[in-house]
């Protein structure tokens, strides 16, 4: 039988290292699902429940491997079902390549079944490239550069193939005019920055007294050098909330996380630094940084594109983090007053204690910081943690404790709700033999995560460690829009937009074979803990939360605490209950601490 375009599309992904694609089917992408067939489903066909899914489960796979995701949809609403999860890749700078059916040739421009122009609905969230393939010829030149393009970019590219078109019997390019031949493969450069910059931004990091540092995922591959950076500059180091995994929490002067979802300490070390230096990280909320007239500042990345953003940077160094760390180490001077990195050290200690203190307020019936300060000392060293949007971004943010090779992501800069659970599944074919942990609340549930439990219970006899343990912040509520409404808007909670329906999260896993449990007293999370990390199949914690617990930003005070009570009490319906639980939770930090 000859080899038709899809049968070398599916030979040229095993080249390229592909082992799994992530799609849903339709007639738009019938030849391919043949060659499927032909090729003993090499790579392996992942069927999501739907595509927004296939595109959220490469991206995942991608965030936590290191390696292009593959997503494949049909035409039509099949490829504009991808968008979201596409855009969650272009904004957080992840490589997937989407191969995307078309109505056949002969149909195009007639106004035909499904027919939509691919091209134009790409053209924004497949920017850096989008292409499609009208002859057998073009394939493998498409296809390697929607690769390399999505490697090198760090962005989704997409490869659109009409249904005809799969169905050709393949002829590689020639030798001849206006033929296109390629090749596979990529090989990185080592950047390295301009010796005359790197000087220059020693001495300004070598005169600050009051030296901060922002790390972002860019750094992951330097965490030595970040830590011997800091250790010489006697630096605090704050982490951006995609950069969560690249320092280890137990390090006493990294202050955890920054921003609206940050913690005290990153906010207090930012209000007072005099230098900063940013590494591997375009975070891009200005005012959690140090004030403009305050400090001199440097940053880091490898990409010329997105630095010099978000803050007067004097000296803007280009290349990859480590070798720009190493070239930088030799020229900085080790401070001998180290008060700024002791006072920031000690902040750290009192922040992680008032953290287990508050997680430790009574709630009805739990309190979901609970659910994580629980579980973040049983985190086994390798575990993978994916975080949904809304409220269990914060508490995901503030309460875990990373450390070891642990990885954790969420949906940073879309912060999309609902790709919690297919994350999690993108990094367990990722990584099979790893636990993973997904927090989600009940919102990204429904909208998401319940039809994705069906692809759990498909697939998870295949991965050779079967931990995959989904949390549910089951509070029928859509609480991080309430708590934003009040607090931002000033509005009382609007039962109709916000309430949601209650759902047996527990029931719906068991009836699909999984581990559930329900959860309704505080003092079992520890067992529920870790008996799901212990358990021989996935779990799902419904975990029955109190959504009047706040989730208090870093800066705020005790007086606008009282001031946003006032706010409430112009008829908001869980007024009471969001006083008593805020005022008890605000509380904590005024509490005696422990000494040393």
């Amino acid at each position: 039988m000859a080899t038709t375009v899809a049968d070398y599309l599916l030979s040229r992904l095993r080249e390229w290292g592909v082992e799994q694609v992530f799609g849903y089917p339709g007639d738009g992408i019938n030849g391919l699902l043949g060659a499927f067939g032909r090729a003993d489903d090499q790579p392996r066909f992942i069927q999501s429940r739907h595509e927004e899914m296939s595109a959220f489960e490469a991206v995942g796979y991608a965030k936590f491997s290191g390696r292009p995701g593959v997503c494949m949809s049909t035409s039509g609403p099949g490829a504009v079902h991808l968008l979201n999860g596409l855009y969650d890749a272009k904004l957080d700078r992840v490589p997937v390549v989407a191969v995307v059916g078309q109505t056949s040739r002969s149909a195009m421009g007639g106004s035909y079944q499904q027919e939509v122009d691919l091209l134009t609905l790409f053209k924004d969230v497949a920017s850096d490239y989008v292409q499609m393939v009208t002859v057998p010829e073009q394939l493998p030149n498409v296809l390697d550069r929607a690769f390399r393009v999505a490697m090198t970019r760090r962005a989704p590219t997409a490869v659109i193939i009409p249904s005809d078109v799969q169905e050709l019997t393949y002829e590689p390019p020639g030798h001849e005019f206006k033929m296109v031949p390629s090749s596979l493969g990529i090989e990185w450069p080592t950047s390295v920055p301009d010796d005359a910059a790197v000087r220059r931004a020693a001495e300004l990091l070598n005169a600050g007294t009051k030296v901060a540092m922002l790390v972002g995922h860019g750094a992951r591959g330097a965490r030595r050098e970040v830590e011997e950076v800091a250790d010489l500059l006697g630096a605090g180091v704050a982490k951006a909330l995609l950069g969560k995994d690249v320092l280890s929490d137990e390090l006493p002067y990294v202050t955890g996380s920054i921003g609206l979802l940050g913690t005290r300490p990153s906010y207090e070390m930012m209000s007072g630094a005099d230098t900063l230096l940013t590494v591997g990280s375009s975070f891009p909320y200005t005012q959690f940084m140090p004030p403009l007239d305050q400090a001199r500042a440097v940053q880091v990345d490898i990409d010329g594109t997105m630095i010099g953003m978000r803050y007067p940077y004097e000296v803007n160094l280009v290349g990859d983090a480590a070798t720009t760390l190493r070239a930088l180490i030799p020229l900085l001077k080790r401070k001998e007053d180290r008060s700024w990195q002791d006072g920031i050290q000690d902040k750290v200690a009192r922040w992680w204690e008032t953290m287990d203190m508050e997680a430790h307020v009574s709630a009805d019936p739990v309190n979901p910081m609970r659910l994580f300060s629980e579980l973040s000392p049983r985190l086994p060293d390798d575990a993978i943690v994916a975080a949904d949007s809304g409220s269990s971004a914060n508490w995901y943010a503030r309460q875990l404790r990373f450390r070891g090779n642990m990885r954790g992501s969420l949906s940073g800069n879309l912060a999309t709700m609902g790709p919690g659970v297919p994350y999690g599944i993108g990094a367990k074919f990722a990584h099979p033999g790893r636990p993973v942990i997904v927090f989600e609340g009940d919102g990204a549930m429904q909208m998401n995560g319940l039809a994705e439990l069906i692809t759990v219970s498909r697939y998870w006899k295949t991965w050779s460690d079967p931990r995959l343990v989904v949390a549910v912040l089951h509070n029928n509520d859509l609480n991080q829009v309430t708590w934003e409404m009040r607090a931002m808007g000033g509005s009382p909670k609007l039962v109709e937009s916000q309430a949601l329906p209650d759902v047996d999260y527990a029931g719906f896993a068991a009836s699909l074979g999984l581990r559930a449990e329900t959860v309704t007293d505080p003092e079992q999370l520890g067992r529920c803990w870790e008996q799901a990390l212990a358990a021989d199949r996935p779990t799902v914690l419904d975990v029955h939360t109190d959504p009047n617990v706040p989730p208090v930003p870093p800066h705020a005070t005790f007086e606008q605490m009282k001031d946003a009570a006032q706010a409430l009490l112009r008829g908001d319906q869980n007024r009471w209950g969001v006083i008593k639980e805020g005022l008890k939770t605000k509380a904590q930090e005024l509490l005696p601490h422990h000494e040393g």
